[in-house]
């Protein structure tokens, strides 16, 4: 396009000194001198204008030229806060994000993750994307990553009060009676655990008896005695709902729930086990194992996307897409969080994110700024160009018509 604006001038210059040479000839020749002249004189000012716009005409230090790349800082601080106050307040984020359902079309996509929009670019999205994902999960650094994961795990765990989360957890499991079958397999464990160490049993009644028993042999027929009537016991208990000894551990178990949300010792003993649990270099060798873990299996689900969303967990989130496309109250909740968030971010990060377009544009050269924006503008320069040699030819013509006229 540059060139086809240069030729039109070149055109129009040679038409200029052909038709002067026999305008005395014909009148003819007189307007098509009158729409040369025009033409050259309209085609070249364009030059001028849009060359001044990104550099000097012909290296000259004419005013006023250059003017983007003199303005460039001035330009970066221009586009930030336009992005500001046109895009990223939150009554702007807040009004488009309440026009889109978000949720909807997650559940859409979920449903049918592989037709997408008609131009299958849905596919290629998820593809593109899980390509992403798995080359950023191999790319970063295990241990560095994994030591983050760890220690964000370990703030929040510590922040978090665990004793009436607990204590509320038992006293909804006791309520539910979701207790028993965990109280079935404490005396079935108890069980088991007295027939592992009968022999610890017997040792120990043996040698605390006295030496009359043991000469008289009393101790093994004591010993016989209470591990009978200790398994008689475990028995009963697992056997009858509602014998006294399942009373007595609801009630301990009740007691248990209780203290655990309003007794501040109770409290206060169990976030020091939190905290001792959480110091404990086994626990965090063993949160670094799952996470790599985490990590090796959302490499794996990234590079076979097929197979993953052909089991389980495809089914799974098909269920969840079905319930997003189709349940307007879970789409309400799931846009206004989404739309809170959107918001929460623009009011929070707003000023950084046109921070980080203004100091970017600053950072650029002004050769590269200029080549940008003239390639985003493309084409219509060259256009802006080739209008003014054809406009200013036709008022050529159109003043030499008039000059004649009167």
């Amino acid at each position: 396009m540059r060139l086809t604006a240069t030729f039109m001038l070149v055109v129009m210059a040679g038409l200029f000194l052909l038709s002067r040479q026999y305008v005395s000839f014909h009148p003819a020749w007189g307007y098509l001198n009158a729409f040369a002249e025009a033409a050259m004189v309209g085609g070249l000012a364009d030059w001028f204008a849009v060359t001044a716009l990104f550099r000097r005409p012909l290296g000259l230090p004419i005013p006023h030229t250059a003017i983007i790349p003199e303005n460039k800082d001035r330009i970066a601080d221009t586009m930030a806060q336009f992005l500001r106050d046109n895009f990223l307040t939150p009554a702007v984020v807040a009004r488009r994000m309440q026009s889109m359902n978000l949720a909807r079309a997650a559940g859409e996509f979920l449903v049918e993750p592989k037709t997408g929009p008609k131009t299958g670019s849905g596919s290629r999205i998820g593809g593109g994307a899980a390509e992403l994902l798995a080359g950023i999960l191999e790319s970063l650094d295990p241990e560095r990553l994994g030591g983050q994961v760890k220690a964000g795990l370990k703030n929040q765990m510590a922040k978090l009060e665990i004793s009436p989360l607990l204590g509320q957890m038992l006293t909804a499991a006791i309520a539910d009676r979701r207790h028993l079958p965990l109280m079935d397999s404490m005396i079935r464990w108890a069980g088991l655990t007295l027939e592992d160490n009968e022999e610890m049993v017997r040792a120990m009644i043996h040698d605390r008896a006295n030496s009359l028993i043991r000469w008289v042999g009393l101790d093994e027929r004591l010993a016989n005695s209470v591990l009978d009537g200790l398994y008689k016991l475990l028995a009963e208990v697992l056997v009858d709902p509602h014998h006294p000894l399942r009373g007595k551990i609801e009630e301990g178990l009740e007691k248990l729930a209780h203290d655990l949300i309003h007794d501040q010792p109770t409290r206060d003993k169990v976030e020091k086990m939190k905290r001792e649990l959480l110091d404990n270099p086994a626990v965090a060798h063993w949160w670094q194992s799952v996470w790599e873990r985490i990590r090796g299996g959302l490499i794996a689900m990234a590079r076979n996307p097929d197979k993953t969303l052909s089991g389980q967990l495809g089914s799974s989130l098909s269920e969840l897409g079905a319930a997003l496309r189709d349940d307007p109250a879970l789409q309400l909740q799931i846009n206004r969080f989404a739309r809170r968030t959107a918001v929460g971010v623009a009011t929070r990060y707003g000023g950084q994110i046109v921070q980080l377009v203004s100091e970017t544009v600053r950072r650029w050269d002004a050769r590269t700024v200029t080549d940008r924006i003239e390639s985003a503008v493309g084409r219509d320069l060259q256009f802006i160009r080739i209008n003014g040699t054809v406009v200013g030819g036709l008022v050529g013509v159109t003043l030499h018509f008039l000059d004649g006229l009167f």
